[in-house]
């Protein structure tokens, strides 16, 4: 079977549209009983030289580029082309009907006859130049709407990619403070921290070529940064991960539980002299992943310093999940002293939802 090329749509396209041209002609003939053998061979000659003049339309309208005008400025070109052509078409035809096929005799022949057919014509020729022009404006509209998606796409990848790489940094810096504040006073536990560090920077390097991440993995990076912290804060630091099996599957940004975790940390744990605990709840309510940090401390934000991390995590969910993702971090309205971020992203998997929300709500 031969491949169905645009070059060869137009010629059938061509044949048939003529075709039907030439049968309705026919049909009228034959209703007036005055069809002959002499005027079917004469239509299937008309077919040919109308298929013919199109395609010289086709060709001056390519050569002229008047695709690439204005309507205002093609329409004028058009009235002045299609009637030329139809006038030229109908003066041939004409003479084939009465020198060739002996259709009517030259005695029959009359100016306005010939006017009418023309104006006919022309009609016909503004039907196939409509046609003609709306399915090449219908392409270019769809490759325009083609390249807007991929331009999109490319813009997107490049957004995340940006956002990538200032977590990075911002992450990496982190860590070998850690660190540093160990290879004196504990060597075996700054060569531990290294080894997790290690899992987490392949990790971090790893997030480069994917937007999403099984849960699953993600918390493996979230256990790996929360034994990072409690070796330098000991006893200061305890946390609990409580994690629904179904959620373990769900899709996430990389990076995004263990930005909330560092976040915990830093404003929350850190500064305080007695420290506190970490409790993270995950699970699936409905269509959503619903994923709760809290944290021990207060709340305080600062007003237009919401931090780069938290920042582009806000923006990588939007650029993914658009406005059914939402990252709120703020007190905790059930637990005293406590500061709570709720995640909120599309889980992609229907269950009940009183059952997850019961496990956030703790």
């Amino acid at each position: 079977m031969l491949p169905f090329t645009r070059r060869r749509l137009y010629w059938l396209l061509q044949i048939l549209c003529w075709g039907l041209y030439a049968l309705l002609g026919i049909t009228v003939f034959k209703v007036m009983g005055r069809l002959t053998l002499g005027y079917v061979l004469s239509q299937v000659l008309i077919v040919a030289l109308n298929i013919g003049t199109s395609h010289l339309l086709r060709d001056l309208i390519r050569r002229g580029r008047w695709l690439r005008l204005p309507v205002l400025a093609v329409v004028p070109r058009l009235l002045v082309a299609n009637f030329l052509l139809s006038l030229v078409t109908q003066l041939v035809i004409s003479a084939i009907m009465m020198f060739v096929f002996d259709v009517f005799k030259p005695a029959d022949f009359s100016w306005l006859m010939l006017l009418l057919y023309t104006f006919y014509a022309n009609f016909v020729f503004w039907l196939w130049s409509v046609l003609y022009f709306g399915l090449h404006y219908l392409d270019s509209y769809k490759q325009a709407e083609v390249d807007k998606w991929k331009l999109a796409a490319a813009v997107h990848e490049a957004e995340m990619r940006t956002l990538k790489t200032q977590i990075n940094p911002h992450f990496m810096f982190n860590g070998l403070n850690n660190i540093r504040a160990l290879v004196t006073e504990n060597p075996g536990r700054a060569r531990d921290m290294i080894t997790h560090l290690s899992d987490l920077l392949r990790y971090s390097i790893q997030l480069n070529s994917t937007e999403k991440v099984p849960l699953a993995r993600e918390l493996e990076i979230v256990e790996h940064y929360l034994q990072l912290e409690a070796m330098q804060l000991e006893e200061r630091l305890t946390y609990t991960l409580a994690v629904a099996p179904e959620a373990l599957e769900v899709l996430i940004p990389p990076m995004t539980l263990q930005l909330l975790v560092e976040n915990a940390i830093k404003h929350g744990i850190a500064p305080r002299p007695e420290g506190g605990q970490i409790v993270l709840h995950a699970a699936v309510a409905g269509a959503q992943l619903l994923v709760a940090v809290r944290n021990t401390g207060h709340y305080q934000p600062q007003p237009g310093h919401d931090g780069i991390g938290l920042r582009n995590a806000r923006e990588r969910l939007q650029l993914l999940f658009g406005p059914s993702a939402t990252l709120h971090i703020g007190p905790d309205a059930v637990v005293p002293d406590t500061v709570l971020a709720e995640l909120r992203l599309p889980a992609g998997r229907p269950l009940p939802a009183a059952r997850a929300e019961a496990a956030i709500a703790m």
